[in-house]
């Protein structure tokens, strides 16, 4: 398996609504928000914004695909940021700081490295040949 294997088609059924389901109800199961009702409802805000931005993306299950997928990758990198600086900035401890650097880590992880690169539709080997037959 390539070390960049997350293409946009596993990104699209496998990441995007599941993530942002998770987000929804994570905070309630891990009962988020000892250091503040921000810790709870950051992800929650989050995880709807997620499936808002799943549903408008171009990609196999968007529901309107007005957004390119390169920006909705740099949309979860920024939000993966976002995560990483809320524990400091709203001063979360616990495990409501570890739920948001986890969370950062996982999708930068994700975008970043893992993310594998979309093949430009004129390096495609299959265009320009002619089908046998």
């Amino acid at each position: 398996m390539p070390f960049r294997f997350v293409t946009k088609s596993m990104h699209a059924y496998l990441i995007d609504y599941p993530v942002a389901i998770a987000l929804i109800a994570a905070p309630f199961v891990l009962k988020l928000g000892q250091s503040g009702p921000a810790a709870m409802w950051l992800s929650v805000v989050a995880g709807v914004a997620a499936l808002l931005l799943a549903a408008l993306t171009d990609h196999p299950t968007g529901l309107v695909r007005i957004i390119p997928y390169w920006l909705h990758l740099w949309v979860d990198r920024a939000v993966g940021v976002v995560f990483i600086i809320a524990p400091f900035a709203f001063k979360f401890a616990g495990l409501d700081a570890w739920y948001y650097w986890v969370l950062a880590a996982a999708v930068l992880l994700t975008t970043s490295v893992l993310n594998a690169p979309e093949e430009p539709v004129a390096m495609r080997p299959e265009l320009g040949r002619r089908a046998a037959g």
